[in-house]
């Protein structure tokens, strides 16, 4: 969003309005809050909603209360626009508040699929109550063309992180050795593994696989960022400080990187591996490889660059050898993604700043061609 917010904050027909909430505001996840401010985005209002908790119970309790804080912010900011991205509960809860006052909503990252997470359902609600849309791809544009929404209303732009690497300017490999406090003169697995929230029995369980791997790269910096606050995550997070303290000469967790040494990492890494989104988006567009473990990205499209593999650890073992063979990083260098080129948070500001408003918060349904047959 950093991009698009930028690009909101320049434009002086537009008043840019920033709520923050959900993990940012937490210090267990690296109160990354901060990072808007020393990027000059001074958050209008903090909706505090996270509970303590790890548990699906909590997060869907986190969700009830997201409802009825950010309806409190929408009575006191009174937007003409509200503007959410991807898939998490805290987008539903603010899309719902929205939905029951009235304000139109934009979309970003609509139409995926990540058959490992509850999040596939929490983002087609989302796309059920947006009014303006703007998917990565053809592939997701159509999705939601499914869901009878109007083309006029689908703005295909790309995936917004990408103009990070156009226009962040990222460390180079010294730098960032110095900022990490790592030394970098080896090969560098980054990692990051985020609880699998759908058809797993112990949403944390494919920690101890991924972490089992590992042990088999003696010779290589592995640098490990924290999970998210889904189910399962807090205890992600207790192996992994276990397994950093356990292994200090090459290994180092860090709860938040911030965009600029994230992506940073992402570049100067030999393999990504885990399963976030980054590994599927950011990280081909990096030239880096990636080995994507277990089912949570399950559905979205992949680069070549790409190795899917169970959370099994001899697979996981194979798959970053294979990862790290001169013929894969050859493939991973061409940085070929389907997601798009930088450039689309301009499009996405530019289209938020002009299109009429009168009249944006009736939808239609658009039926596709064909029309609807009923069986009886």
């Amino acid at each position: 969003m950093r991009w698009v917010m930028q690009d909101l904050k320049d434009d002086p027909s537009v008043e840019l309005q920033v709520l923050v909430s959900g993990s940012h505001l937490s210090p267990q996840f690296g109160d990354t809050w901060k990072s808007l401010t020393e990027d000059g985005f001074d958050p209008i209002l903090k909706v505090e909603m996270l509970l303590d908790s790890d548990s699906a119970v909590g997060a869907a309790t986190s969700m009830g209360l997201g409802v009825m804080k950010y309806a409190d912010a929408l009575v006191s900011l009174r937007p003409h626009l509200v503007v959410v991205l991807g898939d998490r509960y805290e987008v539903l809860a603010m899309a719902a508040a929205a939905t029951c006052m009235g304000v139109p909503i934009a979309h970003i990252h609509g139409g995926e699929a990540t058959e490992g997470a509850i999040d596939d359902s929490l983002r087609n609600a989302v796309t059920a109550l947006a009014h303006l849309h703007f998917p990565t791809a053809a592939e997701y544009a159509g999705r939601i063309r499914q869901m009878g929404v109007a083309p006029e209303r689908i703005f295909q732009v790309g995936a917004p992180a990408l103009d990070n690497l156009q226009r962040l300017a990222l460390l180079d490999r010294d730098l960032l050795a110095v900022e990490l406090g790592m030394d970098l003169n080896a090969p560098l697995l980054m990692v990051t593994y985020h609880p699998v929230s759908v058809n797993h029995d112990d949403p944390a369980g494919g920690i101890d696989v991924l972490l089992q791997a590992l042990e088999h790269f003696p010779d290589t910096r592995i640098l490990l960022s924290g999970a998210n606050q889904d189910a399962g995550g807090r205890a992600i997070n207790a192996r992994l400080e276990a397994f950093a303290a356990r292994n200090p000469r090459h290994i180092r967790l860090v709860t938040s990187l911030g965009s600029r040494r994230y992506l940073s990492v992402l570049k100067h890494a030999a393999v990504v591996l885990g399963n976030s989104s980054s590994g599927i988006i950011e990280a081909p567009a990096c030239g880096t490889a990636v080995v994507n473990v277990g089912p949570r990205q399950n559905g979205r499209l992949r680069a070549a660059s790409v190795i899917d593999c169970a959370e099994d650890a001899e697979a996981v073992i194979t798959a970053i050898k294979r990862a790290m063979s001169d013929e894969f990083q050859a493939v991973a260098k061409l940085g070929q993604t389907p997601y798009g080129q930088p450039g689309g948070c301009s499009v996405i500001a530019q289209t938020l700043a002009t299109i009429p408003l009168d009249g944006l918060g009736i939808k239609k349904f658009h039926d596709l061609p064909g029309g609807i047959a009923w069986m009886s």
